[in-house]
């Protein structure tokens, strides 16, 4: 920007439009001011302005008016609102409507400071061109697809949080990722956290971090999962499998923008974006009892659903292609060609485990395929889809302790060949593409 940042401070309180004043202009942001909504939406049409805040109540009207009205006529300006301590549900209205985020009174100096720098950079970041990350890592040319990335860049220019659902392996946390990445927190972290991951003994820690001496094995000072995301964002992957004694906690954190380690005697203001994410239904687990409401209403303020791959097989030639091209540069393999006849196999698939089985198909049939082309037979594709999903799970039980042992029976074969590699594949009863590629797997040299 050549010229200093304009904000638009509205609020009938004449001490809080100064405080705001005082504290934006301490940016280095002009600010002028309006009282109601009148004498805001006539300041709209006679200057240009690169932020707004308004106050929820207003003498003539209600600041979510402000809010549409904005997103109408003027959609490139971030707006905020003030609303009162603790009233959540007006902050979710203002973010449904299109408000970018929320400060509660009394306000937070720590917190409007990091919302009003976000705003500016959202504001900056507006006019330049899209890029092509979307397309080019969100993979498909489906109608769905379209839908998901036009999506992705509208909730890139909100902080509202937002809940994304589907299958497993469909690519939640792609998309999560693409939602920060194409926003003003992108060169801020990105801190993904899988809840069901965590022992329930130590979550509390790991959200909020503790205190030298708070508990016993507490040697030192540890910062948590919030502090790390702070300024940027963190991903609550299978957000369903947290215990309702840690909802409470983070229900709290997210409304107070403040978190408080084991052992501290004051909370820490925090400025984290929250997105979600879980395979399960989390409306039927609020019904059963397992799920907060409170906490429902507060992640889900905008659901995003990702789409399954058998909803969008008309993507599955261009995700195969990428995969194989993928799987080959990572074990320096010749790519191989997917014959016609595979790939209406692959088409006429459920995919119950969706990209991530795919990837995970393509992968074994590039080892197993001969003279370099793939044959549905080199596939393996499961005969039901309760089938599909036994194999998934053997498959995860059974990884660890395969890749053992193929590592001491390739291992053998070469110091019994004298690492002679060609001879060490005939030994084992593989060819010798098979196992370059399980020498790249293991990291054998």
């Amino acid at each position: 920007m050549n010229r200093r940042p304009l904000a638009l401070i509205v609020d009938d309180e004449p001490d809080i439009r100064e405080l705001l004043t005082l504290t934006l202009e301490r940016m280095e942001i002009d600010c002028h001011t309006a009282t109601d909504l009148i004498q805001a939406r006539e300041q709209l049409a006679s200057s240009e302005y690169d932020f707004c805040l308004t106050d929820m109540r207003l003498p003539d009207g209600d600041g979510t008016d402000l809010v549409r009205h904005i997103q109408r006529h003027h959609p490139d300006i971030p707006v905020a609102m003030i609303t009162a301590h603790g009233n959540m549900e007006a902050a979710v209205t203002a973010l449904k409507v299109g408000a970018f985020d929320f400060v509660s009174k009394p306000v937070d100096l720590y917190v409007l400071r990091n919302l009003v720098a976000t705003a500016l950079k959202l504001r900056a970041n507006g006019n330049l061109p899209q890029d092509r990350r979307s397309r080019d890592t969100l993979l498909g040319d489906s109608e769905a697809m379209r839908q998901i990335r036009n999506k992705i860049a509208k909730l890139a220019r909100s902080q509202a949080p937002v809940y994304i659902s589907g299958d497993s392996g469909s690519g939640k946390e792609l998309v999560a990722r693409l939602i920060h990445e194409k926003g003003p927190r992108a060169e801020q972290p990105f801190v993904p956290v899988n809840c069901g991951a965590i022992p329930e003994a130590l979550m509390e820690s790991e959200f909020f971090g503790h205190k030298k001496g708070s508990f016993t094995g507490a040697h030192s000072n540890k910062d948590g999962l919030f502090q790390a995301a702070d300024g940027g964002t963190l991903f609550l992957d299978e957000v369903a499998d947290l215990p309702l004694h840690m909802q409470v906690k983070l229900l709290r954190a997210i409304q107070e923008k403040s978190i408080r380690p084991i052992g501290a005697q004051t909370e820490l203001s925090v400025d984290v974006r929250i997105l979600s994410a879980t395979h399960k239904n989390l409306s039927e687990l609020v019904a059963q009892g397992t799920f907060r409401q409170d906490l429902f209403y507060r992640i889900n303020v905008i659901e995003l659903h990702v789409p399954s791959l058998r909803e969008r097989r008309d993507d599955i030639p261009q995700l195969a292609e990428h995969f194989l091209n993928k799987i080959s540069r990572d074990m320096g393999l010749e790519k191989p060609t997917l014959s016609d006849s595979a790939l209406q196999a692959l088409q006429q698939y459920r995919f119950p485990g969706n990209v991530r089985e795919l990837e995970n198909i393509l992968e074994r049939a590039l080892t197993l395929c001969e003279e370099n082309t793939i044959q549905p037979n080199d596939l393996h594709l499961p005969q039901s889809e309760s089938e599909s999903t036994e194999a998934q799970q053997d498959k995860q039980a059974l990884d660890s302790y395969l890749d053992t042992q193929e590592r001491d029976a390739i291992q053998k074969a070469l110091e019994e060949t004298r690492y002679n590699k060609t001879a060490a594949a005939k030994k084992l009863g593989i060819t010798f593409r098979q196992l370059r590629y399980r020498l790249k797997k293991l990291g054998i040299e």
